[in-house]
Parts: structure tokens; C-alpha cells; sequence
């Protein structure tokens, strides 16, 4: 993700940071000052937000453990100021590993606030509860602070709407009577009537559930499209919309040769070669990147991508989708029997599915 900063790995998992987070205890400094509190409340509010995010991190490393049993690869984890990430290679589709996947971490929040739980006094009452939290974090209220977090970050994490955990819970426990793409649909509209309830309730009482609650509409939206484009490709392979024409361009040519090629044709993406050997793609916006920043006699070479992704012909293209989704701007190679017979990519495979639909829609008229 762009903007973030790697902080290591966990188990082969890289770690990022995004930069917004400064900003967030820059915010919470600032906030501390202006109330008046003293330096040490404002290092245990500091000290509370990290302890947060260490929070978070457990989280998202619980659906990847969980992943991992089930042989699906987690690609990296990025800490927002809004929560984690974890970017897993694919997404499980039997509903029994997608309901372990998604309940994994909240059940981290879960046990982290009962291990909490030993270690604290649970208030009685409403009123004991608000006079030991009145005052800011501190001390003598930390980990009852850390308790509430984790209940409330599991709690929030499993209402039934993408794209929160418990909207993948919901899909897979519907997926067991139901297809995936029926059991997506209802979860979605069930997530989106769910998130209008945020935004009127937000309309009233606090703007931020508003903004949530669009979020959560959004992105239920986005996960059926995700999943309906999926459902359209079923039986299709590689080979069946695989690009036989493409323009290459040689490695040793310069900036200007491929503005002159991006110029002269509808090609916005050109295989980069070197003796007839593939070594790179090269894509419009690479182009233009470059030219912002380097002569027009630069080499291909040294602006190209040279990680390629090779596709197999006979791989069916619900199982790449994701591979395929995940690159969005990058210009694959089909390759069949170890020889490059085409290309392929996303705006291809979307003319694809959206032709699909009509003729699909057209049968039904008919």
C-alpha cells in the first residue's frame, strides 16, 4: 500500500504502518494539551493508542493464522488509523473455512479482554463504571480501558455487514443452504439496511456513525459486484479470452519510442522484451510517471515492471480472478506448454464478463 512503512515480519507476513497514523498521535497530543492534561497523562493516552493498535495487529494476525491452516497465504498486514488489513492471497470459499477465517479475529479480541478480565475490578453499575474512566486513561484505569476496547472491538467487528468480519460470518453460515453468490446478496442488502440505520441514527446523534455507515453501504456494494463478476466467469478458462494480439517493445528502447507507440495505436500496455525473451510490461501510467521525471532518451529498462505474472491457459478464471483482480494494472502472459501464446488483462476480462451479462439478460428475454 502506498504511503506505508514496513516495520518487519511476523511468520513471513510483512508489516506496514501507514503514515495517517502519525497524524493520529499527533491528534491525540494535541487533544491532551488542549484539555490541560499533564505529560504523563498525555504518554498513557499515547501509550494507550499503541497498546491499540498491538490490539489491531493480533487481530488481522488471527485471520491469517486461521488462513494458513486452510493453505491460503497472507501477502501483508497494514495498520490504518481506522483498524488493520490483512491482505490474504484468496478468500476462502467453503463456507466452514470462511466462517473460521472471519470469526478468528474477533475471538483474539475476545480472549484478549477475559485474560484482561483477571486482572481488574468489572464495575458494579453504570456510575462506578463512568467515575473510574472519568479522567482520561491512566494508570489506575488502563487495563480496564484495554478490556473495553477488545469487547467493543469484537462486538463492532461482527455486525452482520461487509466489510466487517461478522458480514463474512453471515455469508458463510447462509452459504451452507445457499449459493455463494445468493448468500453474498442477502448479506450485502442485509449490511446496507443495517448501515442505513447508522446514517439516520448518525443524522441525530454523532456524524461519525454517518460516515460508517456510507462506508458500510459502499463496500457491500463492492463485495456482490466482486462476487457476481466471479460467478460470471465459472466455467470459463484462460484460454477463452486470452489476447493473441499484443505490442511489444524492446528493453533497449527509449522513453520517446513508447510514448511514440502509446500515441500511434489503442494500446495502453506493451510486453517488454530482450532478444525475444519477455523481461518486463510497461503501461501508460508508467509512461507518464516517467516522463515527469526522466529524459525522453531513458532506456525501457529502467522504467519497465519486471515482475510478470504468468497465467496458465487451462486455469479456469474464477479460480485466477482474484490473482487477476489483485493486478489491476499490470499486463499478464498466458502461457501453455512453457511458450506465451497471448495476454490478458483486467479492462479485458471486464468486456468479457459485461458481455457475458448482456447475452445472459438477452437469453432470458428471449
Amino acid at each position: 500500500m502506498k504511503g506505508a512503512l514496513k516495520l518487519g515480519k511476523i511468520g513471513g507476513i510483512g508489516l506496514f504502518i501507514h503514515w495517517t497514523f502519525s497524524i493520529l498521535l499527533v491528534f491525540i497530543v494535541y487533544v491532551n494539551y488542549k484539555a490541560g492534561n499533564d505529560t504523563k497523562q498525555i504518554v498513557w493516552s499515547v501509550f494507550f493508542i499503541l497498546s491499540v493498535f498491538i490490539t489491531v495487529l493480533l487481530h488481522e494476525l488471527g485471520h491469517a493464522l486461521a488462513a494458513k491452516n486452510f493453505d491460503i497465504q497472507t501477502k501483508d498486514i497494514t495498520l490504518l488509523p481506522i483498524g488493520g488489513l490483512a491482505r490474504l492471497e484468496r478468500l476462502p470459499e467453503k463456507p466452514s473455512e470462511e466462517l473460521v477465517v472471519a470469526i478468528a479475529g474477533p475471538m483474539v479480541n475476545i480472549a484478549l479482554a477475559f485474560l484482561t478480565s483477571f486482572f481488574i475490578h468489572i464495575p458494579d453499575n453504570s456510575e462506578e463504571l463512568i467515575a473510574q474512566l472519568t479522567g482520561g486513561i491512566n494508570g489506575n484505569n488502563f487495563l480496564l480501558n484495554f478490556f473495553l476496547v477488545n469487547l467493543w472491538l469484537a462486538l463492532f467487528n461482527l455486525i452482520p455487514a461487509f466489510p466487517m468480519d461478522g458480514g463474512r460470518v453471515l455469508r458463510a453460515l447462509l452459504s451452507y443452504k445457499l449459493e455463494r453468490i445468493v448468500a453474498t446478496k442477502i448479506a450485502a442488502r442485509i449490511g446496507q439496511f443495517l448501515a442505513m440505520g447508522f446514517i439516520l441514527l448518525g443524522i441525530f446523534s454523532n456524524p461519525f456513525l454517518v460516515i460508517i455507515g456510507i462506508f458500510v453501504i459502499m463496500a457491500a456494494q463492492m463485495e456482490s459486484n466482486f462476487t457476481e463478476s466471479k460467478y460470471r466467469l465459472k466455467g470459463y478458462k484462460v484460454k477463452d479470452i486470452v489476447m493473441k494480439q499484443y505490442l511489444t517493445i524492446e528493453s533497449g528502447e527509449t522513453l520517446a519510442r513508447a510514448v511514440e507507440l502509446l500515441l500511434d495505436g489503442q494500446s495502453k500496455e506493451f510486453l517488454v522484451t530482450e532478444n525475444d525473451r519477455a523481461v518486463g510490461t510497461l503501461n501508460r501510467d508508467e509512461i507518464i510517471e516517467a516522463l515527469t521525471k526522466k529524459t525522453d532518451e531513458v532506456l525501457i529498462d529502467s522504467i519497465m515492471n519486471r515482475n510478470l505474472i504468468f497465467l496458465q491457459a487451462d486455469s479456469f478464471l474464477e479460480d485466477v480472478f482474484e490473482l487477476i483482480y489483485t493486478n489491476k494494472s499490470s499486463l499478464m502472459l498466458v502461457i501453455e506448454n512453457d511458450k506465451i501464446i497471448g495476454t490478458l488483462d483486467t479492462e479485458n476480462l471486464l468486456e468479457f464478463i459485461l458481455i457475458n451479462e448482456v447475452k445472459s439478460k438477452r437469453a432470458k428475454v428471449d
